[in-house]
């Protein structure tokens, strides 16, 4: 069940200090990867304690499941996850957050929720003037992946990253998945469910050149 939390509302316009890498991390040279709207952060749980080669930021706007998921890293003292509570388009725009998102080497929006009346729409995450702010931030070579199984949102995510011309279209079949944030290629809980109903999936990759 999707549980929505209007991204606009004020509540989210004073932003959470976010500490830094060394404060976050125990190695914090390693390769960041960002999760938007982690949710309570099982898929990042999953990656973090296999693949201990990177870095993972889950950001989540619903802050009490962002309060369990940090009491469950400290609880199992994993030093390469971390939680923030908040709207990612406004941490990214808080100049004070500059000093992350220069490090994020990929982003993946995993089923983020849909919005589906159109006087909603601006509610999406996935907006215009957030890919500008990332077009502007992240390092050439960055990957934004994008996953869903709502085909309208997938056109609409697509559409609103491709208009920047600062992103690229990458082929699926010539992607390394070895080498990247998921190298066991983990699925999220929404995804299993999505598989578990015989839903089409739809997704994308696309590098910032």
């Amino acid at each position: 069940m999707r549980q929505h939390v209007n991204p606009l509302s004020k509540n989210f316009n004073e932003i959470e200090r976010i500490p830094s890498l060394i404060e976050m991390f125990g190695d914090p040279k390693l390769n960041l990867h960002l999760d938007i709207g982690c949710a309570a952060g099982e898929f990042l749980f999953d990656l973090a304690l296999v693949n201990t080669s990177w870095n993972y930021l889950g950001i989540e706007i619903r802050e009490k499941l962002v309060k369990t998921a940090k009491l469950k890293v400290r609880d199992r003292e994993i030093k390469n996850l971390y939680f923030v509570f908040g709207n990612a388009n406004n941490i990214f725009n808080d100049v004070q957050s500059n000093f992350f998102i220069e490090n994020v080497k990929s982003i993946s929006f995993n089923f983020p929720d849909p919005w589906f009346k159109k006087r909603h729409y601006k509610r999406r995450v996935i907006q215009k003037e957030f890919i500008d702010t990332l077009s502007n931030s992240l390092q050439k070579g960055s990957l934004i992946f994008i996953k869903t199984d709502v085909k309208d949102l997938f056109d609409y995510m697509d559409c609103t990253i491709s208009r920047n011309s600062n992103f690229k279209k990458m082929d699926k079949k010539d992607f390394n998945y070895s080498e990247s944030f998921n190298p066991n290629k983990f699925k999220t809980n929404r995804e299993k469910y999505v598989i578990l109903n015989q839903l089409h999936i739809f997704e994308r990759i696309y590098i910032k050149i």
